[in-house]
């Protein structure tokens, strides 16, 4: 047993293993001169970690994660309990909630299943739990994050205190400015359909000695589906939708993660989103094989061959993103998120949606606040302007589409200070809806200012704005 377990221990990597212009500060692409992963929070494996159940159910830390699960609101589980009626539900229940768990005798309720549309095809599978199962998930995800994320890997940004995507997109633009113009795009298949529980909880187990939580987890993992009133089992996977799979996965990807560090390579990985950074072509298909046959052999994962791929970076989208072909490369926003931005826009612009120009301004500022939010970090303003003017366009078919009658535009447009001349041509003419839209006149109407005035959130504002403050 002892042979089996050092078999599977991962090895140390020494300090020297890789190239010290590879380490970087993790939260920023300032070069550091070494990095140290902090101690955890927690207590070492000899010092308490059999009893982690317990500081599990401490009431400071349930609080914390009904605070959490409050504030993130989100949809029932399969019993219909929505967020409201959780504290209710814990008055009354949570002693006998609390004493299953420390004996380790508490079931956990099978997910609802849910299916999001892929923006490039194909569903996403959400699995929701109820909002107990959520709590609980939330309350172990406080304790063992201090225990497992300190020695994650420093190029490791996805769904971890102080990391974020941003990070993740300026650490491969470092690379890339280093001569690093290639890219081993890696994709893998169905990731959190596909996590082996046996290889999963192994993992955990390097640094949980508690068997009451372990089996817990394994509980959460084979908890099952509900599918059209039928409870499916789950042999595989950990369902995206609760607050433990996201540390899972990384507890799952670490082993990768510490294999490319031993290699030497340049990498950035967000959840199961990875690019290794390479010199040449020829070098990017070693890698991808090697690596490919690492995740598929030691982590029993499936890499997706179709959208893989050794390219160049401004070829490939990151996270959103993608890159100038410059030998200094900027960032900027993928094609392939641009138009997925212009398909949203057009769908909250549509002339056929019967609604007043407020409530269609109102729903277009929320989804443009919350993307330029992202994207702040592109370093292409240009394309920000474009957009808005694009935007102003489609929101002059939209009055144009409503005024309907020749008269009521004619009208219309001279109360915006247009020529009587020009009123009439313009509510005359033949001419498309869109067309009409880019004409100067209708432009000078209809401008910067005016929209101004009616309250819509300028992308160009926004991003000089957001990009002043970081």
């Amino acid at each position: 047993m002892a042979s089996s377990r050092e078999k599977h221990r991962q090895p140390k990597i020494p300090t020297g293993s890789y190239p010290q212009e590879e380490v970087v500060n993790p939260r920023g692409t300032e070069e550091a001169p070494s990095f140290s992963p902090a101690r955890p929070n927690g207590p070492t494996r000899g010092e308490g970690r059999i009893n982690l159940m317990e500081q599990v159910v401490e009431r400071e830390n349930m609080l914390l994660a009904l605070h959490r699960v409050e504030g993130d609101k989100g949809a029932a589980g399969v019993d219909g309990m929505e967020v409201k009626s959780l504290r209710p539900f814990l008055k009354e229940h949570w002693d006998r909630i609390r004493e299953e768990l420390l004996q380790g005798t508490y079931r956990p309720t099978p997910v609802r299943r849910v299916e999001i549309p892929k923006p490039d095809g194909g569903v996403r599978l959400l699995g929701i739990p109820t909002v107990l199962d959520r709590l609980i998930q939330q309350a172990i995800q406080q304790i063992l994050t201090p225990i497992f994320d300190p020695e994650f890997s420093p190029f490791s940004y996805g769904f971890r205190p102080g990391y974020s995507a941003h990070q993740a997109v300026n650490q491969a633009q470092l690379y890339i400015a280093r001569g690093y113009r290639w890219v081993v795009d890696m994709d893998l298949a169905q990731f959190f359909d596909r996590v082996n529980h046996d290889i999963l909880m192994a993992r955990v187990a390097r640094k949980v000695a508690d068997k009451r939580l372990l089996k817990l987890i394994r509980k959460y993992l084979q908890a099952g589906v509900m599918i059209g009133g039928v409870c499916v089992a789950t042999e595989e996977g950990t369902p995206q939708g609760g607050p433990l799979s996201p540390l899972l996965a990384n507890i799952m990807l670490d082993d990768l993660d510490k294999e490319l560090m031993r290699r030497g390579h340049r990498f950035a990985r967000y959840a199961d989103d990875c690019n290794i950074y390479v010199r040449s072509r020829r070098a990017g298909e070693r890698v991808m094989e090697s690596v490919t046959e690492f995740v598929e052999g030691r982590l029993k994962l499936k890499v997706n061959r179709e959208k893989s791929a050794v390219d160049r970076p401004w070829r490939r989208k990151f996270l959103g993103f993608s890159f100038t072909h410059h030998l200094q490369p900027k960032i900027r926003v993928a094609p392939k998120s641009l138009k997925r931005f212009k398909d949203k826009v057009r769908t909250l612009t549509k002339r056929s949606h019967s609604q007043s120009m407020k409530e269609r301004i109102d729903k277009l500022n929320a989804y443009l606040r919350g993307w330029s939010g992202y994207y702040r970090r592109a370093e292409t303003r240009s394309v920000f302007a474009e957009l808005d003017e694009w935007i102003r366009r489609r929101l002059r078919m939209c009055l144009l589409k409503q005024w309907k009658k020749p008269k009521t535009k004619r009208r219309k447009l001279v109360e915006l200070g247009i020529s009587e001349e020009w009123a009439r041509n313009i509510s005359g003419s033949r001419k498309g809806y869109w067309r009409l839209a880019l004409s100067p006149q209708m432009n000078k109407a209809l401008g910067l200012a005016y929209w101004r005035e009616q309250g819509l959130v300028s992308l160009v504002d926004r991003y000089d704005a957001l990009r002043s403050t970081t």
